[in-house]
C-alpha cells in the first residue's frame, strides 16, 4: 500500500471514519486488493475498538500503527509545538526520533517550537536543544515554507492542538503549510486532534475583504471542526492558491465523538492556560481590537477583561509581564472589569460582555481600533454595536450564512 492510494476504515462508537489520503472522494475507485486490505484492516481495528468503548480518547498521534509504515525510509518535515504530545506525555518528535523517523527540520508556528514567545513575538530560526534538530519558524515574515526549506524532505507531518477558532493562527499556518506542500509535490500527514470547543459553529462568517494571518477563510469565529476536518475542507473547497489541492492523509482520533468534552493535556499557547480561557476564547479575543484588556500579563488570561476606562468595580487587575506577556497591554496600570474564571462552561460565542464593555467605557469614540474588523472578519459587527443592535438581532443577522456553512461543513466531518 502506498500513501496515495491507501484509505483505511476506523470506528468509532456508532460513527465510520474514512481516512482519505487525498482529501477527495475519487479515492473510493480504489482496486479491489485495496478494499481487500481495508477490510482486514478494519477487522483487525475493530477487535480492539470494541471493547474500548470506555477508554481514553487517543489523538492521531497515538495511532503510530497506522501512519508510522508511511514514514519508514523517508525524509521528514513535522510541524508541531509543545503541544504535540502522545497521550504517555512523550512528544511526537521525541517518539519519532525514538521510532528511528529521519526528521530533517521542525516547522514552529507563532509562539514557537516549546510555545513560550508572545503572541505577535518574532520567532527565529534555531536548534532543539534535546534532538539537534534544525528549528525553522512560520511566523513573522516566513509564514510559509519556502522551497529550499523543503528541500529533501519526502513527506510533512503536521500536528497541532487547535482550539476551533477561526483567529487562533495556527490554521492559517496549516493553510500555508498545504499550499507550499502542493506547490512541492510533497504529500501532508495531519495527525489530528479534538476539538476543545467541540461541536459549537457560531459567529460571523469572514468577508474575503478582510483576510489576514487571523482569518483566511470564508467561515464563522467558531468552526466545530478538528484541525484535520479543516485541513479537508481547505483542500475540498480549493482555498489554496489558484485552486491547487495537497496530497493530504488524516489520522483520526480515536474513541472520540465530536460531543465529547475534551480537555487539552497541555496548554496550546502560553496565554490559554486552562480549559476555561479555551472555552472563552472565541467570546473574549475580539477585545484584542479594542482598548481592553483580556487579562495577558495576569494568571487569568481569557478568563478576565477590563480596562482603566470601565466603571469602577468591585473586580480589577494590574497586568504585568510573564512567560508570554513581556509588555502586556496597561502593564502595571488597573483595570476594572470582570472575572469569569469560575461561570458555567459556555456553548457559543458570547457577545454580552463586548456589548457590555462598549456601553460602559469612558470614551467610546476610542474603545474600537483597526484590529478588530480583522478578527471580526467583517465591518458590520463594530457598526452594529456601535449603533446599539441587540445581541438578538445581531445573532439574526448570521444565521444565514452559518446555515449554509454548516452545509458546506458536513461534507468534511470525520466524527
Amino acid at each position: 500500500m502506498t500513501l496515495t492510494s491507501i484509505f483505511f476504515v476506523v470506528k468509532t462508537f456508532r460513527k465510520t471514519i474514512l481516512i482519505l489520503s487525498c482529501g477527495v472522494l475519487v479515492l473510493f475507485s480504489c482496486g479491489s486488493s485495496i478494499e481487500k486490505q481495508a477490510a482486514k484492516d478494519e477487522k483487525q481495528y475493530s477487535a480492539t475498538v470494541k471493547s474500548s468503548v470506555l477508554l481514553a480518547i487517543s489523538t492521531g498521534a497515538d495511532n503510530g500503527t497506522i501512519y508510522l509504515p508511511f514514514l519508514r525510509d523517508k525524509k521528514i518535515g513535522i510541524v508541531t509545538n509543545q503541544s504535540g504530545l502522545l497521550s504517555n506525555s512523550n512528544h511526537i518528535v521525541d517518539f519519532l526520533v525514538e521510532e528511528n523517523i529521519a526528521i530533517q527540520k521542525i516547522f514552529a508556528p507563532e509562539h514557537g517550537f516549546r510555545g513560550t514567545a508572545d503572541a505577535g513575538e518574532h520567532v527565529v530560526d534555531g536548534k532543539d536543544p534535546k534532538t539537534s534538530l534544525p528549528i525553522i519558524s512560520l511566523y513573522g515574515d516566513n509564514k510559509k515554507p519556502k522551497p529550499a526549506q523543503l528541500a529533501g524532505i519526502d513527506i510533512m507531518v503536521f500536528d497541532l492542538q487547535d482550539v476551533g477558532a477561526r483567529f487562533y493562527t495556527y490554521i492559517s499556518s496549516l493553510h500555508y503549510v498545504m499550499e507550499a506542500c502542493a506547490e512541492n509535490k510533497i504529500p501532508l500527514i495531519i495527525l489530528d486532534r479534538p476539538n476543545p470547543n467541540g461541536n459549537v459553529v457560531d459567529g460571523p462568517i469572514l468577508e474575503k475583504e478582510y483576510s489576514s494571518f487571523v482569518g483566511m477563510h470564508p467561515i464563522p469565529i467558531l468552526h466545530g471542526l478538528s484541525i484535520g476536518e479543516y485541513g479537508k475542507m481547505i483542500n475540498g473547497e480549493k482555498w489554496l492558491k489558484n485552486g491547487i489541492q495537497c496530497k493530504l492523509t488524516v489520522i483520526p482520533c480515536t474513541n472520540y465523538n465530536r460531543k465529547m468534552n475534551y480537555s487539552l493535556p497541555v496548554k496550546p499557547s502560553p496565554n490559554l492556560p486552562n480549559d476555561q480561557a479555551v472555552n472563552l476564547y472565541a467570546s473574549l479575543c475580539l477585545f484584542e481590537g479594542t482598548n481592553v484588556s483580556v487579562g495577558r500579563g495576569t494568571a487569568k488570561q481569557f478568563q478576565i477583561y477590563g480596562s482603566p476606562y470601565l466603571p469602577k468595580s468591585n473586580f480589577s487587575f494590574i497586568p504585568k509581564p510573564n512567560i508570554g506577556a513581556q509588555n502586556p497591554f496597561y502593564n502595571e496600570i488597573e483595570c476594572f472589569g470582570e472575572d469569569l474564571s469560575a461561570i458555567a462552561k459556555v456553548n457559543r460565542m458570547e457577545l454580552k460582555w463586548l456589548i457590555k464593555a462598549y456601553q460602559t467605557t469612558e470614551d467610546k469614540s476610542k474603545f474600537f481600533n483597526s484590529f478588530f474588523t480583522k478578527l471580526a472578519g467583517t465591518k458590520k459587527l463594530q457598526s452594529q454595536i456601535e449603533n446599539g443592535v441587540s445581541e438578538v438581532e445581531i445573532r439574526k443577522s448570521w444565521e444565514k450564512g452559518l446555515i449554509q456553512f454548516k452545509e458546506m461543513r458536513s461534507q468534511y466531518l470525520i466524527y
